[in-house]
This record gives C-alpha cells, structure tokens and sequence, in this order.
C-alpha cells in the first residue's frame, strides 16, 4: 500500500510540474468504481449450490495521465488498487491487487474504437453473456481481467473480444487464459441478432497433467417491445447455448453439451420479473472429473452458474432449468447511467423441482459514467 501511495503522488507531482505548453494536451485522469453485493443463498434443496450469505464492497479509484482528444484520438494509462472487504472476513484480504492499464479510444466517424491493455475492471465489458458463461459470484469475486480487449461500437452495432490470462505456468499453478467475445446488431428497430463465446484453454501446471479445452458458444435473437407497448422493459432474447468440450488426456475425445436458453424481462414503474427458461442437457460434464493428482476440475474448469449442470448425476438426457427474479430498480431521476441499485430475489427451479433461493441488494457507482455524460 505505501508503494502504491507512493506512486500515485508521483504522478500528481509530474502532472502537476508540467510546463503550460504540455498541459494543454496533457491532463490527470481518474476515475472510481464502487460495488456493494449482499447475496442471501436459501439453496438447501439443490445439489448445485449450498446455502450461504455473501456480503462485502469493493471500491476501485484509480489516477492516471490522459492525452486530451487530438484527431478523434485519446489516450489514457491508469494505476490503481482494488480494494474489497467480505464483511466479516479477514482482515488482511483487503487489497486484492493493483490495477493499471493502456486506454485508447478513437472516433473514426460513424466508429467508436476502444483498446483497453494491462489488468482494467471487468466492468469495462458490454456484451451480454448468459449466466451459463459467468456466475454471479464469479462477477463480484473476479472483478478483473488481465490481458487486452478490443470494442468497436456503430450507430446500430457493438462488437468486443477480449483476452484473460488467468493463470501461470507454475508448480501448483495451471496455465489458464479465456478468450471471449460478443457481439449484437439490429435487424430491424425491434429485433437485433447476437452472439457471445469463449474459449477457455485449461492448461498444466507442473504436477497436473493433462490440458483441457471448454468452449462455449451461444448465438441468440433479441427483442425489444418496450418503446411500442410504453413500458420501461420488455426484452425478449431466444438462444442456443452450444459447448464443445475435450479432456485431451483423461477424457475420451469431445463432447458436445447443447441447449436451448429463453429469457423473458419486463420492467414498469420500477419494478420488474425476469425469467430465463433453459432446456438441454448438462452443460458441465466434466464437473466431477479429476486430473492425475486426484483434484476435481469443478468451478475451476467451469465458471457459469453451476445450475446449469441440469443433473448432479452425469445423466445424459435433457433437463429444464428455470431461474425466475422479481426485483426493484429506483429511478435516480437521470443519475441511471452511474448509480444502480437493485433489490431483488431469485427462484431456481431444476427439472420442475424448486431447489431455494437467494434476495440479493446490490449497489453500483460508476464514475466514469457520470464523467462521459
């Protein structure tokens, strides 16, 4: 931590120390992201997922240089500390790692182009991913990503691909990185056509063998009804979530894991109901198998909602997964685009059997946003 402060007043002295020439192209950036997460698990009747009560906040300031706009151009290179605290929890958990990352971004007309490089929040991605791909505990514990991700936006498109490099070489570590990416279009002023995939490379480390590739795509069509029936929300998303898994040492060659997700959301006076509706089979097949040490590949191999499991058993037919949320979402009377709270509760259903619960509150602040408005 006193390194860190010691950094960060040197990039105030060196800005500060600038001649007036400089300053009129250079100037100090910052910016701050804030998240509080409670997240109450009544889940005693799954087999997925255990009961527990998740707690905490975390803020991430950051200060960096910015190279003011020149040709639809900009540059910005940031440091910063992610700082979070599980209530209740040790103590010396509280620094969870340093940020700092390169961004450019450049107006090239009707294009939009973003380049972040280094480790950036992960907060900075914007397509949409099904929970099949990210938790909702992974989102909170995992706010980072190291690596580079590239955005292009259009009038009527975004598009972004990303690389994580999760883990390295080590003697107990496996070499694991992601490559992700999403993208969405609109067809016709109510529907748009999207996508969203990763490839996740599950590597060595030096006493676990064996390499394991986890790829998962899922196209979709989306809906928007809202500006023609007048209510806040009414989104509609039908997809295919199809998965292309292989244990090249202990496996027995690819396995395809497939199913059919519908997501139905409708928001007026604040309040909402969410329903996301998924039919297939297992979508973690490798979920209880183990590497030469005898470790289980489990949530380190599969970072989704374990719920898509379907069946604990390995069984290989279809199952139905129904995941159904009422919530809450004040109008801050224009202050949406930076602050967020929502109020909610979860109900998961698993082949028509209900399995609990979780009511969630969660906070967001986002300064960055109130900065770009």
């Amino acid at each position: 931590m006193k390194r860190l402060l010691v950094i960060i007043y040197l990039l105030v002295v060196a800005t500060s120390l600038h001649a007036a020439d400089s300053l009129k192209t250079v100037s100090l950036a910052y910016d701050v992201d804030f998240k509080m997460n409670f997240d109450n698990r009544e889940l005693y009747k799954s087999e997925f997922s255990r009961s527990m009560t998740i707690f905490g906040a975390r803020v991430t300031p950051s200060i960096g240089l910015s190279v003011l706009p020149q040709a639809g151009e900009e540059h910005k290179v940031m440091i910063g500390a992610d700082v979070m605290k599980d209530f209740g929890g040790v103590q010396s958990r509280i620094l969870e790692e340093l940020t700092l990352y390169y961004r450019m971004q450049k107006d090239l007309g009707d294009t939009d182009l973003t380049l972040y490089a280094g480790i950036f929040p992960r907060s900075r991605t914007t397509g949409d991913y099904s929970p099949a791909f990210f938790s909702d505990s992974l989102l909170f514990y995992d706010n980072n990503l190291e690596g580079v991700m590239l955005q292009i936006r259009r009038p009527k498109a975004s598009f972004e691909v990303a690389c994580d490099w999760m883990g390295q070489y080590g003697p107990d570590r496996r070499e694991k990185f992601m490559v992700f990416s999403a993208g969405e279009g609109e067809i016709l002023p109510f529907m748009s056509l999207g996508y969203a995939g990763y490839l996740y490379h599950f590597a060595n480390s030096y006493t676990q063998k064996g390499v394991v590739d986890n790829i998962l795509l899922n196209p979709y069509l989306k809906f928007d009804f809202a500006d023609a029936i007048g209510l806040q929300r009414l989104n509609v998303r039908l997809g295919w979530l199809q998965g292309l898994q292989n244990d090249r040492v202990h496996g027995n060659g690819y396995v395809f894991p497939s199913g059919g997700e519908a997501d139905l959301d409708i928001m007026n006076w604040n309040v909402g109901v969410r329903n996301r509706l998924f039919c297939g089979t297992d979508m973690m097949p490798l979920y209880n198998d183990k590497d030469n040490t005898g470790i289980k590949y489990g949530p380190e191999l599969y970072m989704g909602d374990p719920f898509y499991r379907v069946y604990d058993d390995g069984n290989d037919g279809m199952g139905i997964y129904d995941r159904l949320e009422v919530y809450y979402e004040p109008d801050f009377k224009g202050s949406s685009k930076y602050i967020n709270i929502r109020i909610g509760a979860i109900f998961h259903f698993n082949s028509m059997k209900y399995c609990g619960t979780q009511q969630m509150v969660t906070v967001r602040f986002n300064l960055q946003s109130l900065l770009n408005r």
